[in-house]
């Protein structure tokens, strides 16, 4: 006599146990969303699933597999690309909130960590033992180390210190029908085969589900000090940056904000911009005492002669007040209007002085008000096209205007992002970047890891 099939969810709740699986319609519905600020294709999920520990994550990636269940990873939702939204009813989305444990290995510099460690956390912990995890996206005080694995998270510190993709030695992930892989060790020196701990950072939750990282830690740096720049003519700022970076200077952040970001933030939250400026800078140098004080007098130097205007904080509320703006933008923009798409596209530093004038071409050609931002040192710009929602014919033209956008940065031997990924909003546009035989390899290495398409099916590449 032939038994009755159980229902998929009601497996993973006799395997898991009902806490860890929500099937409210409240929870289902929160869950279906993340931070991205443009509509996106979404569907609310059957079901989220909150594991708390490895065990946890082998037996719902067997269940899924099993019962061909996609399964959309979610880290703090603070994405900006789709990355974590479901696209399929049938899905379930992976919250890996409870897995938000972390142990520091302070004679190897290292720390092992759980996806749900909320990044802020694990800095402040590893910086009270004198120790350094340099990584800084806007989003560090609530994003986690999982989901900035995933994304390969960036920030204003990552010109000096590298992204997330240099501090991740080692990880240990669910693939395919549970099975379990480890790769990389807590070791700085390791060329055993084909590197699949990088693989996977940045992957967005296409190729498995991470259930912990070994991340390398380096020394603290003892000070710092901020230097602002203002300027009066936005080709003089990619002049320079170029100047700034073949000085023998490298400073830990390079922050660029242009008139229009200005203005923005000094209606949001006054911290004294100058609101008449064509475009600003903020410098940020660190290390010890001696090289700083050498270092900020060296810029400073460099842009008076150029005859821009430098100032450099006296305080540590000085520099907080300066940094506090430039993190306040992404609120100030939401002032500005209903809608908005914001793009981080990347050129080559070399380039910059070209490329600004050619983006505020892009904005006057769509007649679209447009504000740009971002981390100009390493050439990681936030492109925002800011329209009203109710006006469908003002969001096409910004639409056409992001195309405009990625083929000038192309042009210029860039990439369509530095830091937000692929997700769901730049799907068509990773093809322009690595051509036809470049995008079949990343298909075939999905497909080699998930060869069901379960794990975030419809992110990044098309199969």
């Amino acid at each position: 006599m032939f038994g009755i099939k159980k229902d998929p969810l009601e497996r993973l709740k006799t395997a898991l146990g009902g806490d860890k699986v929500d099937t409210s319609i409240v929870q289902r519905k929160l869950y279906s969303y993340d931070a991205t600020p443009i509509p996106v294709e979404r569907s609310v999920p059957s079901a989220v699933v909150f594991p708390e520990k490895e065990e946890d994550v082998i037996k719902l990636v067997e269940i899924c597999y099993e019962e061909n269940i996609p399964i959309f990873p979610r880290g703090a939702g603070s994405g900006l690309t789709g990355g974590a939204v479901p696209t399929d009813e049938r899905g379930i989305v992976v919250s890996f909130e409870r897995m938000n444990r972390f142990e520091i290995d302070k004679d190897n510099a290292t720390v092992t960590a759980q996806p749900g460690v909320v990044t802020a956390d694990l800095q402040e912990a590893v910086e009270r033992i004198g120790l350094f995890y340099p990584p800084d996206p806007s989003s560090f005080k609530y994003s986690t180390i999982g989901g900035n694995i995933a994304e390969n998270a960036g920030g204003p510190r990552c010109l000096k210190y590298g992204v997330t993709r240099e501090y991740v030695l080692g990880i240990k992930a669910v693939i395919k029908e549970g099975k379990v892989i480890q790769t990389g060790n807590p070791i700085l020196k390791d060329v055993a085969g084909y590197d699949i701990t990088k693989l996977f950072v940045g992957s967005e939750g296409t190729l498995g589900l991470l259930t912990s990282a070994v991340l390398k830690l380096i020394p603290k740096p003892p000070t710092r000090s901020t230097a602002l720049a203002v300027f009066n003519s936005l080709e003089d700022v990619g002049k320079a940056v170029t100047s700034i970076m073949t000085s023998g200077v490298f400073p830990s952040a390079l922050e660029f904000m242009d008139r229009d970001a200005i203005r923005a933030v000094e209606n949001y939250k006054p911290a004294g911009l100058p609101k008449d400026a064509e475009a600003l800078l903020l410098i940020e140098v660190d290390g010890t005492e001696s090289a700083v004080s050498q270092q900020i007098s060296m810029v400073s130097e460099i842009l008076t002669k150029m005859g821009i205007s430098v100032s450099v904080a006296q305080d540590e509320a000085t520099t907080q007040k300066l940094w506090t703006a430039r993190k306040n933008l992404g609120p100030a923009l939401g002032n500005l209007k209903t809608g908005k798409i914001n793009e981080d596209i990347v050129f080559p530093r070399t380039y910059l002085a070209e490329a600004l004038p050619k983006l505020r071409e892009i904005a006057k050609k769509y007649d679209l008000l447009m504000v740009v931002f971002g981390h100009i040192g390493d050439g990681n710009l936030h492109v925002n096209f800011l329209y009203d929602k109710a006006n469908r014919e003002e969001e096409e033209r910004a639409e056409r205007a992001v195309d405009e956008v990625f083929e000038l940065a192309l042009s210029y031997h860039g990439s369509i992002t530095g830091e937000h990924g692929v997700g769901l909003t730049k799907r068509k546009f990773l093809r322009w970047q690595f051509g036809e035989a470049g995008y079949d390899l990343l298909r075939g290495i999905k497909l080699l890891f998930d060869p069901k398409n379960l794990f975030n099916p419809g992110k990044v590449v098309e199969v």
